[in-house]
C-alpha cells in the first residue's frame, strides 16, 4: 500500500504592512503572526511599492501619513494593477482623509488606535470578498437574507422590502465588513448620476434598519460612519 501524504496545511496569506511609527509596525506584525498571516513589513512608500512589485501580497494594510507620500498615493498606485484588500490605517480620523482612500481603491479603514481583534476580522472579511467566499444567504443574530431568492426574514417572520430597499441590504451584504461611501452606495443602486444626492439614501437606509433592526438605541447590522458612509456589521 502506497503510505498518503500528510495534510498540507493551508498557506498563510501574505499581508503587506506599511507604517513609519516602529512600535506600530511591530505590534502589526506580532498581531497578524499570531494570527496566521505572513508579514511583509514597510516604512515608507517606495519601500512598500518595490516589495510589493518584486512579490505580490494578497492583502495590504497602509498607514495614511508616511516620510515619502502618503497612503491615499500608496493606495492608488497599488490599484493601478492589483485588485488586492487594502485597508487604510491612520490617526487621522477626519471625514475627508477616510473618503480620499476608499475612492482612491481602499477596501476598509481603520482609525488608530485598533483593537487587534478588530483588524484581524476585518482583514479576514476583507480576504474572503476577494476569493469569492461570500454566500448568497446570510444568517445572523436572527436576520436571514437570501440574495438569490430576494428574500429577508427576521426572528422567522417575513420582512416585505421594496426593491431599493432590498438593492442597499444586497449592496451592503454583498461588502459584509467593508465601510462603503455614500457616493458608492449612490452609484451602485441608483447610479452614477445620482451620487450627490445623499438625502435618499439616508432616507432609505432608515427606512430599511427600521424593517430589519432589533429594538434598540444603536443599530446592530447597518453601521454609520458619520458624514462617510455604511457598512454590513461583521
Amino acid at each position: 500500500m502506497i503510505a498518503q501524504p500528510p495534510d498540507t496545511p493551508a498557506k498563510a496569506a501574505r499581508v503587506l504592512v506599511l507604517d513609519d511609527e516602529p512600535q506600530i509596525l511591530r505590534a502589526l506584525r506580532v498581531v497578524l503572526r499570531e494570527a496566521g498571516f505572513e508579514v511583509v513589513p514597510a516604512q515608507t512608500a517606495a519601500e512598500a511599492l518595490d516589495r510589493a512589485a518584486v512579490r505580490p501580497p494578497e492583502a495590504a494594510i497602509v498607514d495614511l501619513v508616511l516620510p515619502d507620500g502618503d497612503g491615499v498615493e500608496v493606495t492608488r498606485r497599488l490599484r493601478e494593477w492589483s485588485e488586492m484588500p487594502i485597508l487604510v490605517l491612520s490617526a487621522v480620523g477626519d471625514e475627508e482623509q477616510k473618503v480620499r482612500a476608499l475612492e482612491a481603491g481602499a477596501d476598509d479603514y481603520i482609525t488608530k488606535p485598533f483593537g487587534s481583534r478588530e483588524l484581524v476580522a476585518r482583514l479576514q472579511a476583507a480576504l474572503r470578498r476577494a476569493r469569492g467566499g461570500e454566500e448568497p444567504r446570510l444568517s445572523v443574530d436572527g436576520l436571514e437574507v437570501d440574495l438569490a431568492a430576494r428574500a429577508v426574514r427576521r426572528d422567522g417572520h417575513d420582512v416585505h422590502l421594496t426593491p431599493i430597499e432590498f438593492d442597499l441590504l444586497r449592496v451592503l451584504v454583498r461588502n459584509r465588513g467593508r465601510l462603503l461611501t455614500h457616493r458608492s452606495l449612490l452609484s451602485e443602486v441608483w447610479g452614477p448620476e445620482f451620487v450627490d444626492d445623499i438625502q435618499p439614501l439616508r432616507t432609505h437606509i432608515a427606512r430599511l434598519r427600521a424593517k430589519i433592526e432589533p429594538e434598540g438605541p444603536v443599530p446592530r447590522y447597518i453601521v454609520t460612519d458619520p458624514g462617510v458612509g455604511y457598512r454590513f456589521a461583521l
